[in-house]
């Protein structure tokens, strides 16, 4: 490490978050997807509690009704329930949320290479590549999303190996 530059913990500790979770995907890919579809479950259950309370202490506040709050809320709670007791359509649906993730989260990415470029040759390129790859594996969980179910937790695995060296070699350029 070069005198002056200091590491940012952030995000070396991140990095580190995500190779662990690639490490879990790898060791039980199965598991590792219906976890997924049960954690996504809850929070859309949880969710559709929170804006169905919301939308009654708004009614109460000001006598406004924000149906919109009550109708996000009942779907929410039924979306909750079917990924709750339906796991095989879940993680098809998990393979497009996923895809949408890598594609959106990668594109944006790429409008930083110029800020990436300031850290570096070697920052630029593995930025560039690594965000290629993403929107690569986002593609293909898009278009082919019952193979993508079968091979989502080697892809989203080695997707997570990518960015969380990612997020360690930028702590250490910092």
């Amino acid at each position: 490490m070069n005198e002056g530059k200091s590491i940012n913990w952030g995000g070396l500790i991140l990095g580190i978050l995500f190779l662990l979770i690639a490490l879990l995907a790898f060791n039980n890919p199965a598991g590792s997807l219906s976890a997924l579809v049960i954690f996504f479950a809850i929070l859309a259950i949880i969710n559709g509690i929170f804006s169905i309370v919301v939308r009654n202490q708004i009614k109460n506040m000001t006598g406004f009704r924000a149906t919109a709050f009550l109708i996000l809320g009942i779907v929410e709670l039924i979306l909750g329930i079917i990924l709750l007791f339906n796991l095989s359509a879940g993680i098809i649906a998990l393979s497009y949320v996923f895809a949408i993730w890598f594609i959106a989260d990668s594109v944006r990415n790429l409008f930083f290479l110029d800020h990436a470029r300031t850290f570096g040759n070697g920052h630029y390129w593995l930025t560039l590549f690594i965000n290629i790859i993403g929107i690569i594996v986002g593609l293909m969980l898009f278009f082919d999303p019952i193979v993508s179910a079968l091979t989502i937790s080697f892809l989203v695995g080695l997707y997570f190996i990518l960015i969380g060296i990612f997020y360690i070699v930028n702590s250490l350029d910092h």
